[in-house]
């Protein structure tokens, strides 16, 4: 006879997970119902993302520019060293040549005195420690082998100084490699922002951009501001000349610039020396704090970092490489982003 057995009845402790799982469930897949799409970014904070990304770059970009002038520094040094160190040594063979030469003049007249055996082995440093030798030798001969131990000792300190620069070369090439990636890194971030904007919103932004301009130019020509120094006018006219030329991060002209590169170019048209980044540029003058003390010409510093420079073109304006994608221009100094320091006049 066949039993029958009462089915299970399942614990009510699995009945609540499952009843609760449900439940979960169900509301997970009514809010994902109800959820709205993902929002597409406006232009304007595409553009507010692109310009911080930008500014993030010029930042990396000054301090590439600072690696890149310590690299052709060293090498200069370096190079120097090196070929100091290559006459020092034919100046030491000459020496020791010479005492060869009073060497063989001994032996030809009756042997090589004892001394002289001492002063032409491979450390005649050792032999002048020994004092109580010096009066067998002539003073032409002490003369020749203080020279020769002079020489040494100048070769291994510019040996030991050369080794030391190729240490710091081979760190600043890493740090220069560095810097390099961060700019492109920083910039192709940006375009990929830029993609994702519609031709329309594009041509927005680039009528925005070419407006923005052209207001900072008709600012600029109602410029009375008494220019500065003649170098400072000539500089100024320089960075003139290049109106239109294209930004490219580490440039230093004259097809294309940086913002550092822009002033450095212009102030060597001048007949003037400044340094190559920014920062160090805020050295190369006095210091002018007011924006009313400025004059035509003198360089304006901006961000609390000073990574971004340009010439001061009076009325407020200024002519500089503002980032990638745009081209050297008049700027209002309040539209530039960031805090204007101070001026520096050169």
């Amino acid at each position: 006879m066949a039993s029958h057995r009462r089915p299970k009845q399942p614990s009510r402790a699995r009945v609540t997970v499952l009843t609760t799982a449900a439940a979960a469930a169900v509301v997970m897949s009514s809010q994902a119902a109800n959820a709205a799409p993902s929002e597409k970014p406006t232009k304007d904070e595409v553009k507010a993302k692109v310009d911080k990304l930008y500014e993030q770059a010029e930042q990396a970009t000054e301090k590439y520019n600072g690696a890149k002038e310590k690299q052709e520094k060293l090498q200069k040094e370096i190079s120097t060293i090196q070929d100091n160190v290559a006459k020092g040594q034919q100046e030491l063979n000459e020496l020791r040549d010479g005492l060869g030469s009073m060497a063989s003049a001994q032996y030809r007249s009756g042997g090589i005195d004892p001394s002289v055996q001492l002063f032409l082995s491979a450390d005649p440093d050792d032999y002048l420690d020994k004092a109580s030798t010096l009066d067998q030798l002539s003073t032409q001969q002490v003369d020749s082998l203080k020279k020769i131990q002079e020489k040494q000792r100048e070769l291994a300190q510019q040996r030991s100084e050369a080794s030391e620069k190729l240490k710091d070369l081979s760190a600043t090439r890493t740090e220069l490699g560095k810097k390099k990636q961060e700019v492109q890194g920083k910039l192709a971030s940006a375009q990929k922002l830029l993609n994702s904007l519609t031709a329309a919103e594009k041509a927005q932004l680039a009528q925005e951009e070419s407006r923005a301009t052209r207001a900072s130019e008709r600012d600029a020509l109602n410029v009375n501001v008494p220019a500065g120094s003649g170098r400072a006018a000539a500089a100024f006219a320089a960075a003139q000349s290049k109106l239109g030329t294209p930004y490219v991060y580490g440039a230093t002209g004259p097809s294309s610039f940086d913002c550092s590169g822009l002033t450095s170019w212009a102030y060597a048209q001048a007949g003037v020396g400044i340094p190559r980044t920014s920062e160090a540029q805020t050295g190369a003058g006095t210091k002018i704090y007011s924006v009313s003390q400025l004059k035509v010409g003198d360089l304006v510093f901006f961000f609390n970092d000073l990574h971004h420079v340009g010439l001061y073109a009076g009325n407020g304006q200024i002519i500089h490489a503002p980032r990638t994608g745009t081209v050297v221009r008049y700027e209002s100094m309040n539209t530039i982003g960031g805090p204007f320091m101070f001026g520096v006049r050169v």
